[in-house]
C-alpha cells in the first residue's frame, strides 16, 4: 500500500496538526507567551477551514476504509464554522483564571471530538465509523465535567458518559449482527448483500440506529438531554446541541442510503413514528420549562425532528435540505446560547422569569434572541423559514403529506413556546430586570455573525444552490 495516499486526508490532517500545535504551545509556552494561546488558537483554526473550503474529487484511502466525495467538504465546511463560532463565544468563559480553567485542555478536547465527527463522516465502512464515533463521544463526556468546581457539571458528565456507552454498546452489537450477516463490514459491499431483507438484519438496523438516534436526541432516547444541558457549561451545551447533532445526521443520512437503501421499506416506517415522536413529545415539555437551558434542550430535541424529514427522503433533495437546515440552525442556536451565555456568566440567571423586562436594560441581546428565536420557529423572512421550507419539500416530494401536516401542526406550539420567551424579554415588566451586561470583542464578533447568518442566508438562493450541486455525492 501507498502510504502517500493518506496525504489526501486533508481536512482531517490539517485539523491534526492544529491540535498537536496548540498542545505543544500550551505545554511549552511561558506564561507570558500564553496569553496570546486563545487569539493563536482562533486563527489557526479560522485558516484550517478557509484552506478546506473548496471540494475535490472523490478518493478512497486504506482500500475504501476512508472514503471522500465532494459533499463531504460542505458537511465539514458547516461543522468548522459552528466550531469556529463556539470557540468565540468560549472566549471569556476560559480566560476566566479564577476558576482554574486551562484553555488547552478545553481547545483539545473540542478538536479531538471533531476530528472523530470528520472520520465518522468519511468512513467507508463499520469500523473506522466506531472508531470516529468513540474519538468524538469520549472527549465530549470530559467536556461536560469540564468545571470541575460545578457538582452539577460532574452529575452531568456522569449521565452523559453512561448514556453514551450503552448507546455505543448497543450500535456495537447491531454493527456485529451486520458482519454476522453479511460477512464484511464495508458500506460499499453490504449494500450489494443487502438485498432482501432478513429479520436478523432488521434486527441488526434496529440496534444499531440507537446510538445514532442516542446523538440527535431523538425520542424515546432523549432523556439525558435537559440533565446534561443544564449541567454542563453553556458553551459546550451549545457545542453538543449544534456540532455534535449535525455531524450524527449527515452519517444517518449517508448509511441510510449507502448500506440500507434496500431496506428503505423497513427504515422509513421507524423514522416516520421517531419523527412524529421527537417533534410532539420536545413541543409539549418545552411548554413546560422554567429553566432556558432545559427549554432550548428541548427545542433542539424538535429540531432534530424536523431534521429528519429530510433524511427520511433519501434523496438529492433530502441531502441538499439537510446541510442547509443544519447551515441555518448553527446560526440561530448559537446565537440563542450566545445571549444565554453573556448572561449566565455575569449574573447566574437562568430561568425564564429572570428575563422579564431584559429589553430595558440589554435591547441588543433582546433583539439578538429575538432574532433567534423566530429563526428557529422558522418565521419568514428568516434563513430558518428557508430551512424548514425545504425540508418539508423533500418530505412531501416522496409522499410524505401526513407527516408534514403533523410537523406543521407542530410548528405552532413551537412558535407558541418561542414567543413566551419573547414576551417576557419585550412586553413583561420587571421592577429589577437583569443589568447591563458586557460581553467581550470575541462574543460580539459570534453574535454579529450569527444574526448576518439568520438575516442573509435565507435571502441568497446562491447557498442553497450550491450545496445542490453534490445533493446526492455522499
Amino acid at each position: 500500500m501507498d502510504y502517500s495516499s493518506f496525504l489526501q486526508m486533508r481536512e482531517e490532517f490539517s485539523l491534526l496538526g492544529v491540535m498537536i500545535f496548540l498542545l505543544i504551545f500550551d505545554i511549552f509556552a511561558t506564561e507570558n507567551a500564553r496569553k496570546y494561546f486563545q487569539p493563536l488558537a482562533l486563527v489557526l483554526f479560522a485558516a484550517h477551514t478557509l484552506l478546506n473550503i473548496i471540494p475535490r474529487d472523490a478518493f478512497e484511502v486504506a482500500g475504501g476504509m476512508f472514503q471522500y466525495v465532494p459533499m463531504q467538504t460542505y458537511i465539514k465546511s458547516v461543522l468548522n464554522v459552528g466550531t469556529f463560532l463556539v470557540l468565540l463565544q468560549a472566549h471569556k468563559y476560559l480566560n476566566d483564571f479564577d476558576k482554574g480553567i486551562k484553555k488547552g485542555e478545553f481547545y483539545f478536547l473540542i478538536l479531538s471530538t471533531l476530528l472523530g465527527m470528520y472520520l465518522m463522516i468519511s468512513s467507508g465502512n463499520f469500523l473506522l465509523f466506531f472508531i470516529g464515533l468513540e474519538t468524538a463521544s469520549i472527549p465530549m463526556a470530559a467536556l461536560v465535567a469540564f468545571d470541575k468546581n460545578n457538582r452539577r457539571a460532574a452529575e452531568a458528565g456522569a449521565k452523559y458518559m453512561f448514556s453514551a456507552v450503552f448507546a455505543s454498546s448497543i450500535s456495537l452489537f447491531g454493527i456485529s449482527l451486520i458482519y454476522g450477516s453479511c460477512g464484511t463490514v464495508y458500506f460499499s459491499d453490504l449494500a450489494l448483500i443487502m438485498t432482501n431483507a432478513n429479520p436478523l438484519q432488521i434486527m441488526a438496523f434496529i440496534f444499531f440506529v440507537v446510538g445514532l438516534f442516542f446523538k440527535i436526541s431523538l425520542v424515546p432516547f432523549h432523556l439525558w438531554t435537559p440533565d446534561v444541558y443544564e449541567g454542563a457549561q453553556t458553551n459546550v451545551t451549545s457545542y453538543l446541541s449544534v456540532i455534535s447533532k449535525g455531524s450524527a445526521v449527515f452519517v444517518l443520512f449517508t448509511l441510510l442510503v449507502k448500506v440500507f437503501g434496500n431496506l428503505v421499506e423497513q427504515w422509513q416506517p421507524i423514522l416516520w413514528v421517531v419523527t412524529v415522536l421527537s417533534i410532539t413529545v420536545a413541543n409539549v415539555f418545552a411548554v413546560r420549562q422554567k429553566n432556558l437551558k432545559r427549554f432550548l434542550a428541548f427545542s433542539s430535541i424538535s429540531q432534530a425532528g424536523y431534521i429528519l424529514l429530510a433524511i427520511i427522503s433519501g434523496t438529492a433533495l433530502g441531502m441538499s435540505s439537510l446541510v442547509y437546515y443544519v447551515l441555518v440552525y448553527v446560526f440561530s442556536n448559537l446565537a440563542a446560547f450566545g445571549v444565554l451565555s453573556v448572561i449566565e456568566q455575569q449574573s447566574g440567571k437562568v430561568q425564564l422569569d429572570d428575563y422579564n423586562g431584559l429589553y430595558q436594560t440589554n435591547p441588543r441581546l433582546s433583539f439578538v434572541m429575538m432574532l433567534a428565536l423566530f429563526s428557529l420557529a422558522g418565521i419568514p423572512p428568516f434563513a430558518g423559514f428557508f430551512s424548514k421550507f425545504f425540508v418539508f419539500s423533500a418530505a412531501i416530494d416522496q409522499g410524505f403529506y401526513v407527516l408534514v401536516f403533523v410537523a406543521l401542526l407542530n410548528t405552532i406550539i413551537s412558535l407558541y413556546y418561542y414567543l413566551l420567551v419573547i414576551k417576557a424579554m419585550f412586553l413583561t415588566k420587571s421592577e429589577n430586570p437583569i443589568e447591563l451586561v458586557t460581553s467581550d470583542g470575541a462574543m460580539k464578533l459570534s453574535l454579529v455573525i450569527c444574526t448576518l447568518g439568520i438575516m442573509v442566508i435565507g435571502l441568497f438562493s446562491v447557498i442553497y444552490n450550491q450545496i445542490a450541486v453534490f445533493g446526492f455525492g455522499i
